[in-house]
Formats: structure tokens, sequence, C-alpha cells
């Protein structure tokens, strides 16, 4: 099982490059950021289950694609990735284009973990009806998923229609890079069979061994799965590994290194008590 670590990339923390570097000179294998364009100031749409504040790093990111090629630029092993790019913000022909340039420019070691999101009025001022961002979602994806592989690609859905376009780089991973489906609502195993490479799903998601188990079952292909927000205990990384886990994720906080580095060394002494290194 490998390791990685997630960091919202803020303005004033330490930068997404500095980090990249640093998180691969000390051993992880990867380094993912979320995405979240703004937070609409109604907060209409409650955090998590409603019980606290939502932090306000969600509001202070920078941008995705930009974070992700710092951190590709600072590094030469790392395997970056977003966990998770809000696909139903985005247009998908420059999404597309996004995906395939920081692949190339990285060569090859960028993962493409993608959401519908759970904030509504964020969803809804970029033009999305919650209701159907699902299948949005869907066609979105599976329609880069052309654009990468198709010398004229073309897509006709519901939500998305292009017809006979050329769009290069093509990205360096084989047919893409890996299509990582996050969520754990109950159709988001539908949705990974369907269209997806991987399930990225949270530590702390309902059942989340059994349909582990329920994935490996229905698949007819190879899906791997990789966790995020796993907490920096031994016992949590052994019933991972145990499970066929690809990789585990902790997420580190944001902020200035000597705020990042404590919390770093917590998963770093978690895993060498797992792995006897």
């Amino acid at each position: 099982m490998e390791f990685g670590v997630g960091y919202f990339p803020t303005h004033d923390g330490i930068g997404p490059g500095a980090l990249a570097r640093q998180v691969e000179e000390r051993g992880q294998d990867a380094l993912f950021f979320p995405e979240h364009t703004h937070i609409p100031a109604s907060r209409e749409t409650p955090y998590g289950d409603g019980s606290r504040e939502l932090p306000s790093k969600y509001w202070h990111c920078y941008d995705l694609f930009v974070a992700l090629t710092a951190a590709a630029t600072a590094t030469s092993r790392l395997r970056i990735g977003s966990g998770v790019c809000l696909v139903v913000e985005r247009d998908p022909i420059i999404t597309a284009n996004e995906v395939a340039s920081v692949d190339h420019l990285s060569g090859g070691r960028f993962e493409f973990g993608v959401g519908a999101g759970w904030n509504r009025e964020e969803m809804a001022n970029h033009g999305t009806d919650p209701r159907t961002r699902m299948a949005l979602l869907g066609e979105r994806v599976q329609a880069m998923q052309a654009i990468w592989t198709q010398e004229e690609a073309s897509y006709s859905g519901e939500f998305v229609n292009f017809d006979r376009i050329w769009s290069w780089p093509k990205p360096v991973g084989n047919p893409w890079p890996p299509v990582l489906v996050g969520g754990g609502g109950p159709t988001v195993l539908d949705r990974v069979l369907a269209w997806g490479d991987g399930w990225l799903p949270q530590w702390f998601d309902q059942d989340l061994f059994t349909r582990i188990a329920e994935l490996e079952a229905r698949a007819d292909r190879p899906i791997q799965v990789q966790v995020m927000s796993v907490p920096a205990q031994p016992k949590a990384l052994e019933q991972l590994a145990n499970a066929g886990v690809r990789r585990a994720f902790y997420w580190l906080p944001s902020g200035p290194w000597d705020v990042v580095e404590p919390r770093l060394e917590k998963w770093e002494k978690a895993i060498a008590e797992l792995t006897g290194r």
C-alpha cells in the first residue's frame, strides 16, 4: 500500500511547490489538492453534519491546476492529483486540456480525482442544477475521455455536446490519467464501474470496507481504491492494507511549515509503526 497526503493550498500557508518538495523528499508517494472556486457567503448548505463552522481554508485556496503545476515542477517522482476536482463547476473542454497539460508537464504523474461537490449554492453559481449534478458529472468526464483519446473528438449527451474538435496535448497516462470517482453516496459504485478507474472514498464513509468488497465483486476489470481522511493510526492503516487499498491519504493542516511539519511527522510515525521502517 502507498501513502499520501492531502492539503488545501492556501495563499497564507506553505506554497504548493514547497510542500510538494518536502513531502517527496520525506518519502510520501502522492500529494492531492482539493478544489473550491469560492464559497457563497449565504452559507445555506451545511458543512458536514452542521455541527461546526466551515474552515476558512475552503475559500482561501489557490486555483487547483495552478497549484498542481507548481507541485509538478517542484518534484520529479511524486504523484500529484485532485482530491477532488469539481467537474460540475467546470467546462469539460477547458478542463480536459488542463488535465492533459499537467499530466504532460509532469511526465505522466497526474491522477484525476473527480466529484460533484456538496455545496449547492456554489455549484448553482456556476449554472449547475444540483438535482442533475450526478448525470452532468458523468457526461463531462466521459466527454473529456473522448477528447483525450480521439484525434477528432465528438460527444453527444443531454448536457454536453460538441462535434469534431482538435485538442492537444494528449495525456501521457494510457489511455488517460486515472479517473478516481469521489463520494460515498448510494450510487457512487455505479459511477465507478461505468466510467471510473478507481474509487476515492473518505475513511468515515459508511460501510467503507463492505463497499470495497462489493466493488471488487462487481468489477470486471481492475479497479483501484484510494482512501482520503485516514487517521494517523497504524491500526487504521492495517485495516486498509488488508482490504487491498492502493493508497491511504492523511489531511495536513493548511498553514506555514511549522504548523504542517508536526502533523506530517505524526503520519510518518504511523506509517513506520505499520511497515517497520
